[in-house]
């Protein structure tokens, strides 16, 4: 086999870009974060071509099927021809984006401390408390 068709699936998915170090990879897939066929591995397993891979990053999960291999880090459009992400990922993916801002709008925290105005308002509103 030639180096270029056996590469460990910490750098594959660094070379992917799904994360921006190598160690950053390799500890979502150490932690459990990125499974392949199903399966928890360890990072120095080797990916090859036609491997299923779920990968949970911050609150997303991906779920791609390998097309290619490469051990070197390229720019964004090449690192998307090594993979496809599945149809029903796509619109996992979108469901719980438009639900997480729906709940954003929802649920708004104030944009910070309060202000002048705000902090008169607190103070009035707990005196008539006591």
């Amino acid at each position: 086999m030639s180096e270029e068709s056996r590469v460990r699936l910490d750098k594959w998915l660094w070379a992917a870009r799904f994360f921006k170090t190598r160690s950053l990879a390799s500890q979502a897939v150490a932690g459990g974060k990125v499974q392949v066929d199903g399966l928890r591995v360890k990072p120095s397993r080797e990916v090859v071509v036609g491997d299923s891979l779920r990968i949970q990053k911050d609150q997303e999960e991906f779920i791609i099927v390998v097309h290619g291999i490469s051990g070197q880090r390229r720019g964004a459009p090449e690192a998307q021809l090594l993979y496809e992400e599945t149809q029903d990922s796509i619109a996992a993916r979108g469901e719980a984006r438009e639900t997480r801002r729906l709940l954003r709008v929802v649920g708004a925290s104030p944009p910070g401390r309060p202000g002048k105005r705000d902090r008169r308002l607190i103070r009035r509103f707990t005196k008539k408390e006591e």
